[in-house]
């Protein structure tokens, strides 16, 4: 029963991470069609400007302080990663709607640029973040200890999710994304800034990336290629849960979490790898847009 337990909670705490990448992915690829393949970087950025921060207030804060550094890393790894989007949908990705395998390419190529950028100036070794002291140890029930970094990053995920679920579904601005993702032209006519749109939703979507490095940092060592841990699960969380569809991401991402961490503790990682990408092809046969699809009325009868 403990070992039962405590695969359920990893499996949650990973089907969380999971998620927390994918909301990005479900802005930038769900809704407007953009094959970003640099958002594993934006995680990488994400999880190098807490390194920043926490380098930051060991240097100029007194130690009375150093634990508040991660709320600041927080903001910090949003706003950077927002501004970072901002510059490469005005500069890059505002020339490529509309072509898929183009934006693949371009966005492929500044993930090698990103990378190579992160070596340049962090080195090849990667580094390590401390957790605050609020997160260290557990809460203990019975037998079963849950730590409470792992508790922290839940909250994170489900306080991301509210947002991103309100500003999509809830906001003016949301009704006027999905507006413009579904039928630019006709969005362009009721008066709607589309490049306007299209620039805060991507910086968006970035901007979660680097929420979620922010939390992989607690987890782990970064290094260049940390983001590349997590984006082809990420990817696939989108395709399986259905593109475009919030809650097909959740359930799409808690599918791959727990068949993750539930098949390697009686097997191997290896073995857990090609089982998900089964489950995922069998799925796929049955339900090619996924679990969850958006409904729509046929114009063309």
């Amino acid at each position: 029963m403990v070992q039962f337990i405590n695969t359920i909670f990893n499996g949650l705490s990973l089907s969380s991470i999971i998620l927390l990448t994918s909301l990005g992915l479900a802005i930038t690829f769900g809704l407007m069609r953009v094959i970003n393949m640099a958002h594993g970087e934006f995680l990488m950025i994400g999880a190098y400007v807490t390194y920043i921060v926490q380098e930051i207030f060991v240097k100029i804060f007194p130690e009375s302080l150093f634990s508040l550094y991660y709320f600041a890393a927080l903001i910090a790894a949003f706003a950077v990663t927002f501004a970072l989007g901002a510059l490469m949908e005005h500069f890059i990705i505002s020339r490529l709607y509309g072509r898929e395998i183009d934006s693949l390419l371009a966005t492929w190529g500044i993930s090698i640029i990103l990378q190579q950028a992160a070596r340049s100036i962090f080195g090849m070794q990667g580094v390590n973040v401390k957790a605050p002291s609020f997160l260290n140890g557990g809460v203990s029930i019975g037998p079963c200890t849950f730590s409470h970094n792992r508790l922290f990053i839940l909250v994170l995920v489900a306080f991301c999710l509210f947002i991103v679920w309100f500003i999509m579904y809830k906001s003016d601005f949301g009704k006027k994304m999905r507006a413009v993702m579904q039928n630019r032209a006709m969005a362009q006519c009721m008066g709607i800034n589309s490049k306007r749109v299209d620039m805060i939703t991507f910086s968006l979507g970035s901007g979660l990336a680097g929420l979620a490095g922010c939390s992989v940092a607690l987890l782990g060592s970064i290094d260049s290629t940390v983001g590349q841990n997590y984006i082809v699960n990420s990817f696939i969380a989108v395709v399986l849960g259905g593109v475009g569809k919030l809650i097909g991401t959740v359930f799409g991402s808690s599918i791959i979490g727990f068949a993750s961490i539930g098949i390697e503790n009686y097997t191997s990682a290896s073995i857990a790898k090609a089982a998900i990408l089964i489950i995922i092809i069998i799925v796929l046969q049955f339900r090619p847009q996924g679990l969850f699809t958006t409904k729509s009325r046929n114009l063309d009868e």
